[in-house]
């Protein structure tokens, strides 16, 4: 089994995953919004955040971070990673938007275009043994 591993101190909040996920799953049109990944900057920090259960979010501090117009504490990140409660939604429609890895096998085009490595994609069992 794969997962996306973030590395929040190699984040620039250069939005090259948001780009490259939108890309992805809308034919040649950029739309940020139905990325299923987003960039939340909370003071100098810039933290991806991936919308489903793929990811391993640690705890990072608590405070209130701005979001889509809307308060959240910055336990947001462990939200995005509950299968249960994806954070992003379809614009105009309302459906969650969850990562599906780019198809199978997995190709996450996030992971691919990050130039600073701070996404990469790594075996759940392989890191346990780490």
């Amino acid at each position: 089994m794969k997962k996306i591993k973030i590395d929040f101190s190699k984040c620039t909040g250069c939005h090259t995953c948001e780009t490259a996920c939108s890309l992805q799953h809308i034919e040649n049109v950029v739309n940020p919004k139905r990325s299923r990944i987003r960039i939340l900057r909370v003071g100098e920090a810039n933290l991806p955040v991936i919308a489903g259960p793929y990811t391993e979010a640690e705890c990072t501090s608590k405070g209130i971070v701005v979001f889509g117009g809307q308060e959240h504490d910055v336990c947001v990140l462990c939200r995005a990673s509950c299968p249960a409660k994806p954070i992003f939604k379809e614009p105009d429609v309302d459906i969650p938007l969850k990562c599906d890895f780019c198809g199978e096998p997995p190709n996450p085009q996030c992971v691919r275009w990050c130039t600073t490595e701070a996404l990469t994609l790594v075996d759940v069992e392989d890191e346990k043994k780490n």
